[in-house]
């Protein structure tokens, strides 16, 4: 049996672009998870499918399992062989318990190492614009538990050194004894006027920031309605974030987005939102599916050289022509023969990673527009070849059959609605969750309608934002009784969030989650 290996992971304080590459790394080869409160799901995400996955999160008033346990099962996994992350929110050494966690391996013999993390500490100030060492304001800075109740007899902290030794004071988990910190800082002698603030789910998109005074803090954080996690931060450095903010304030911070898109195409748009500042929430409306048979598009491809002209309708089509002629045994050389065309820059973009030089993308990224701009180059008597999915708008075919071409359509997959998708929706909505509905295909609008059986669409959505990637997108949204809020003018993910981002600069400052 091999040696059994724990590593004792930094998960990083939320936004999983702030693990550390060997974290990562450690992650995706672990054979079991062992994994604290907050670790995002992106994060457990990068685990193999076979990985143990195995909760130990702690509330400040129930455990999952005692240290004691967890110890135990760290070293039990080591001695079977296994090879283990521990992961842990921030850094393991800052607050995490981990030094408990590698002692107890220690004495066990089973073999560890540490992987440091970045600490919510500085992570959370940082997001918030607030450097917690700054030439001229602060050269010292203290990182203090809040976990411990400062009013207990025999508390182990240096209230009077912490008070007026210390430049910057950052609290770790202190929202719940916030009152008893500031009146013990206050007592022994930090001034009620030193500016401070409350960062509610530092790194992440939903993060707030409360700001005030030291003397202020505590009816802000009543007011504003302040809950764990949150960190408390005290000092002049505070008095920066007025200047130096930059997390909060993107065009869309506060927004809570819902992506329809499948989940193949999702990361994009949620990626590109997130970039903006808001939090995407992915219900996937549909799947793409295979087809029952291949037949039609199987014999296109493999006499491909008689089209004069092969066209594109979307990536998910690239993609599934790619896999019909790997299985038919064939490659990018089959389609050396007609010219190419493509809807829009995504869909050329993936076929040039296939190294297919396209021919024609029309201005606009609609199927009118390429009709247009295909009989501006001539069809009439062209052998035209679609690729695209089973149930799509006939407007290309038609125009060009009427244009005189010889028009052969040949489905290359087929979409699905999911299942799932409609009670989530109507959770969601239901519960508030969500402030924007986006709609990146007129398939996922129908499907949107299809799956919330019971409820009139319109009202369900009453009070959202209903966004669509365009025109023909809309008019679908529009047809099943939608008021379109948003409808991109460039016909991309990126064209979506952008107009998005436009509509949102007229929100205010407390939807958005600025608060100070």
């Amino acid at each position: 049996m091999s040696e059994g290996i724990i590593y004792l992971v930094g998960a990083g304080p939320g936004d999983p672009g702030l693990v550390t590459v060997k974290g990562r790394e450690i992650i995706r080869q672990a054979d079991v998870i062992v994994y604290d409160r907050l670790i995002p799901e992106a994060v457990l995400g990068w685990a193999k499918p076979e990985a143990e996955m195995i909760y130990v999160g702690k509330l400040p008033d129930r455990h999952t399992l005692r240290q004691e346990e967890i110890n135990g099962l760290l070293v039990a996994k080591g001695l079977e062989g296994k090879r283990v992350c521990r992961l842990k929110g921030g850094d393991p050494f800052v607050f995490g318990r981990g030094g408990e966690e590698a002692g107890a391996l220690a004495v066990a013999g089973v073999r560890f190492e540490v992987v440091p993390g970045v600490s919510s500490a500085v992570a959370g100030p940082a997001y918030a614009g607030i450097p917690v060492t700054h030439r001229g304001k602060a050269s010292s800075v203290a990182f203090v538990t809040g976990h411990e109740d400062p009013g207990k007899d025999e508390s182990t902290i240096n209230w009077a050194g912490l008070a007026t030794g210390v430049d910057t004071l950052v609290f770790l988990m202190g929202v719940a004894h916030l009152p008893a910190i500031v009146e013990q800082l206050v007592s022994h002698g930090r001034g009620a006027g030193t500016p401070a603030a409350l960062v509610e789910r530092g790194t992440h998109p939903s993060q707030r920031v409360v700001a005030g005074t030291l003397g202020s803090i505590v009816g802000l954080a009543e007011q504003h309605d302040v809950r764990a996690p949150a960190l408390l931060v005290i000092g002049e450095v505070v008095d920066l974030r007025e200047t130096l903010r930059w997390f909060d304030n993107r065009p869309l911070s506060g927004w809570r987005v819902l992506v329809t898109r499948t989940r193949e195409q999702a990361s994009d748009l949620s990626s590109s939102l997130e970039r903006h500042g808001a939090t995407a929430i992915e219900v996937p409306l549909i799947a793409f599916a295979d087809l029952e048979s291949y037949d039609i598009l199987d014999g296109c491809l493999t006499s491909a050289d008689r089209f004069d002209w092969l066209i594109f309708t979307s990536q998910t089509g690239v993609l599934s022509v790619r896999r019909r002629l790997a299985a038919l045994g064939l490659d990018v050389r089959a389609l050396k023969g007609p010219r190419i065309a493509a809807i829009g820059s995504a869909t050329a973009q993936v076929l040039g990673e296939w190294g297919i030089r396209v021919d024609l993308v029309p201005e606009r990224f609609v199927a009118e527009a390429l009709a247009e701009a295909l009989k501006a180059e001539g069809v009439a008597g062209k052998r035209v070849l679609i690729a695209r999915a089973e149930e799509a708008r006939e407007v290309l075919s038609e125009v060009l059959s009427e244009a005189g071409a010889e028009v052969t359509v040949a489905p290359s997959y087929r979409t699905i609605p999911s299942p799932s998708a409609g009670p989530e929706i109507v959770r969601l909505v239901a519960e508030g969750t969500v402030d924007v509905i986006t709609f990146a295909s007129s398939s996922s609008v129908r499907a949107f309608a299809g799956c919330v059986e019971g409820h009139d669409p319109a009202s369900l959505l009453s009070g959202l934002t209903v966004a669509c990637i365009g025109p023909v997108t809309a008019q679908t949204a529009r047809e099943v009784g939608l008021t379109v809020d948003v409808e991109a003018e460039e016909y991309t993910i990126e064209g979506l969030v952008e107009a998005l981002a436009r509509h949102a600069g007229t929100r205010d400052a407390e939807r958005c989650g600025g608060l100070g």
